[in-house]
């Protein structure tokens, strides 16, 4: 491989492991390319992407089967506008989604979970779009903690959702385009020292 081409998911942050392949392997550049979630599996698919920095869910069998190792957990937060009841939740204690049954979603979340209440017929928009049409006042959304950190506005507040799964980020790639060049990185995502287990010979 003459290079490795690492797609990421909008809130993942790979630039620090991207540092340490460039001092390990300087011989084998790094590429990062930003990825829709919607998009995460399919660059894989297409050959646009060695490995992606993805969030689960992501089919792992279908169309081609994929390695998947987990690295971290993420808190679900939900954002509102600055005005809304949200706002006088405990920004420790955060709400639950019973707290939120009554709420207008303004975009889907990938669980599945929808409020009680009868939805509006919400266009499709990018996660930046759903912070700014909550900003005005109007309805949810629930996000990674990073992602809502990466919109964030002063004229909106985000609390935790303590009864919704953390999402997990991991990296995925084709099983059978497995090489010493993913195990490698994967051992850099993991923290393990130059020279410890599978990977490229030094």
């Amino acid at each position: 491989m003459e290079r490795l081409r690492l797609a990421f998911v909008t809130g993942a942050t790979p630039d620090k492991w991207a540092r340490v392949w460039r001092e390990r392997h300087p011989h084998i550049p790094i590429d990062l390319v930003p990825v829709e979630q919607a998009a995460q599996r399919a660059v894989l698919d297409d050959g646009a992407a060695d490995m992606v920095l993805a969030r689960l869910p992501v089919d792992l069998d279908r169309p081609r089967p994929l390695h998947c190792v987990r690295l971290y957990d993420e808190q679900q937060v939900v954002v509102a506008g600055r005005e809304h009841l949200v706002a006088a939740a405990d920004p420790e204690g955060g709400v639950t989604l019973a707290d939120l049954a009554d709420e207008q979603l303004v975009a889907p979340h990938p669980s599945g979970w929808r409020p009680d209440a009868e939805q509006l017929d919400w266009p499709s928009m990018s996660d930046k779009d759903a912070v700014e049409v909550v900003a005005s006042g109007t309805g949810v959304v629930i996000l990674p903690m990073s992602v809502a950190r990466l919109h964030a506005r002063k004229d909106v507040v985000s609390r935790p959702v303590t009864d919704l799964e953390p999402t997990q980020v991991a990296l995925i790639w084709l099983r059978d385009a497995d090489s010493d060049v993913h195990q490698d990185f994967v051992g850099v995502a993991r923290g393990r020292r130059a020279g410890s287990g599978r990977g490229l010979s030094r």
